[in-house]
């Protein structure tokens, strides 16, 4: 996607594709969060790094302008609420500009069966993850707009696509991401927003990781898709650059999947 790609998957040298870009990313204190972090910022951007966890980001925004000073500021943002969204738009334009990125990332996964799913647990995941998805659309528009337009980026997933067992909360707000993006993108191209989700499949994280143990081999999930492995956050993350920068220009209300295979199949293969 970028002349800057390296040899190693998913990372880049210091470049300037992202020059001028703005960004406020959310659940970006760890995970693929910090890395769509580390990589707009590789790339040009300047970030703001927004989460609940405040040590782990502000260390992220520590890094990020370790490298090159002023890139990123770190400001608390529990994405279910109207007001910390008033708030993280009014810093990072105070901090550095009108934002023309957004990445909607944060986001809970619960495993349960639907007769035992609670409906505490599923409204849990409901207001993180699709009423969080769209308070940050909505907080974007008039920023955006008065940026001359921007990119938003909506992390969905593979159970975006299709559903999975023992994930009906996760994969309902999952789906209802994906339909606001298109929705979304509909009503804002006129004002110069692009609109996207990304359905990334089985990323080796730590949200992953709480629920499959540290020292888990996740190989043999890997070993179910084509590319035989399970994916990296900065393999997320040079998508995510990608429909953030002019290079997807008239890329809008699209599904970018990045699941190694996963949905290339169907349930008649051995």
């Amino acid at each position: 996607m970028s002349a800057a790609m390296t040899t190693t998957p998913g990372t880049v040298t210091n470049g300037s594709r992202l020059s001028g870009k703005i960004a406020l990313i959310t659940g970006a204190a760890g995970g693929q969060g910090a890395a769509f972090a580390r990589r707009l910022a590789a790339e040009g951007a300047r970030v703001l790094v927004t989460d609940v966890e405040d040590a782990e980001g502000k260390e992220v925004a520590a890094q990020l302008c370790a490298h090159r000073a002023g890139a990123a500021a770190y400001q608390r943002l529990d994405v279910a609420s109207e007001e910390d969204w008033t708030s993280a738009l009014e810093r990072v334009t105070e901090e550095f500009g009108p934002p023309n990125v957004l990445v909607n990332n944060a986001g809970l996964l619960h495993f349960s069966e639907l007769e035992h799913t609670t409906l505490a647990d599923y409204e849990r995941l409901l207001r993180v993850n699709q009423i969080g998805t769209f308070l940050g659309m909505r907080a974007a528009v008039a920023p955006m707009t008065s940026a001359g337009g921007g990119s938003i980026v909506n992390l969905s997933s593979v159970e975006g696509l299709a559903g999975m067992p023992n994930v009906a909360a996760y994969t309902a707000t999952k789906f209802a991401i994906r339909g606001m993006t298109k929705v979304a993108a509909l009503e804002l191209g006129g004002k110069g927003i692009r609109v996207n989700s990304v359905h990334p499949g089985m990323i080796d994280t730590a949200m992953i990781r709480r629920f499959t143990g540290e020292d888990t081999d996740l190989s043999p999930v890997g070993g179910k898709v084509a590319l035989g492995r399970v994916g990296a956050p900065e393999e997320i993350a040079g998508l995510v650059a990608f429909l953030a920068s002019d290079d997807s220009s008239y890329s809008t209300g699209a599904e970018f999947v990045a699941d190694g295979g996963a949905t290339a199949t169907h349930a008649l293969k051995s």
